[in-house]
């Protein structure tokens, strides 16, 4: 199996199944003599780790990382900066009748008709249990940033949307997201997502969500054209996380529903400074940010894994019904936000870089 890479001058590779011993990943390309801050990236980690709540997977794991290469006396050598999570808390027993089923879904018969050969615990190198390398690189690619001209960048990023339930103010209480179990920017949303949520699991279901991503203190000139832009690049990135269906910036698909009047950013010198009266672009023009904040939704899809029956195939090509057992997400969308964030700063810190190779 191949291109287990992502990155271009910043790289990062994951390694390691859903029920393996460990997963891992290496980070090609950070430069040296930075200064590595274990807690914060296992406090990136701890915000993603499943089983903090009723509302997510139940499968016990500290996820607790350790560096095995890359960093001598707190700092990075320049070296390639590898980590290792040790998985705890497996039970591939769960997945002993569905072995020769497909679910549906999930990669299970794309990754037998293509390698014929897949690890069905889980998914194995399908499972969304790999995203947590994805936090661990992403916490590293923020201590990157911090440690450039661009230090004061935010990222920030909530759940916005579950099933038919949205949030309805554009107000956001940002002390809040990491306070509650659904990375919720509103108080009052949380009691309808929690009945919405725990009806689904009851009746044997499970729920989408729609998260959207905040990017603030934004420079201009991010982003390479013509095939390494800002939201290529990001497409590119959150569309590799597991579950994810869609992504648009701005204004979005609304955007449609706008004339050329409208739907452009007027722009204006006030006090010798550049102002832009509107942001459907998202922050970006023709791949390069433009100063203004970077704003981008994503949609998941709910999770496939539930109790109830299901039509699919054997692998002997007949027809069956599955019901998955196990632990899974009644809403895999919720723990997608930090992973979100995580690919996020990947992404940037990659391209930062980029654009510093340029004014050698």
């Amino acid at each position: 199996m191949s291109h287990n890479t992502f990155g271009n001058l910043l790289k990062f590779t994951t390694w390691g199944e859903s029920h393996g011993e460990a997963i891992g990943c290496i980070v090609d390309g950070f430069p040296s003599n930075i200064k590595i801050d274990l807690n914060y990236i296992q406090n990136k980690l701890n915000l993603r780790k499943p089983g903090q709540s009723k509302f997510t997977t139940q499968r016990k794991e500290d996820d607790e990382i350790k560096i095995l290469s890359g960093v001598f006396e707190g700092k990075s050598t320049g070296a390639p900066i590898s980590f290792i999570i040790f998985n705890k808390d497996q039970r591939s027993k769960d997945y002993g009748d569905i072995k020769n089923k497909f679910r549906p879904g999930h990669a299970d018969y794309t990754y037998w008709s293509k390698y014929k050969n897949y690890d069905y615990r889980g998914g194995g190198r399908s499972s969304a249990r790999e995203t947590a390398m994805r936090v661990a690189a992403g916490a590293l690619s923020e201590i990157l940033i911090k440690n450039t001209e661009y230090k004061k960048i935010k990222i920030d990023s909530a759940v916005i949307q579950i099933g038919s339930e949205k949030v309805d103010s554009l107000k956001w209480d940002t002390k809040l997201i990491n306070q509650n179990p659904f990375f919720a920017p509103n108080k009052k949303i949380i009691p309808i997502w929690e009945k919405a949520i725990l009806d689904h699991r009851k009746k044997g279901s499970s729920l989408g969500a729609i998260i959207e991503v905040r990017v603030s203190n934004m420079p201009v000139n991010i982003g390479e054209p013509i095939y390494q832009k800002l939201d290529s690049e990001l497409s590119k990135a959150i569309m590799s996380i597991n579950a994810v269906k869609g992504i648009e910036f701005g204004a979005g698909f609304n955007i449609v529903e706008q004339d050329g009047l409208t739907s452009s950013d007027p722009m204006q010198i006030n006090k010798k400074k550049i102002n832009f009266l509107s942001n459907n672009s998202g922050g970006i023009l023709g791949g390069i940010s433009s100063g203004q904040d970077i704003v981008f939704r994503y949609v998941v899809k709910p999770t496939s894994s539930v109790l109830s029956l299901k039509q699919t195939i054997s692998k002997d090509k007949k027809n069956t019904t599955i019901s998955t057992k196990g632990r899974h997400d009644p809403c895999v969308g919720i723990r997608a936000v930090p992973v979100g964030i995580a690919m996020t700063a990947f992404v940037l810190a990659d391209l930062i870089m980029i654009n510093h190779s340029k004014k050698i």
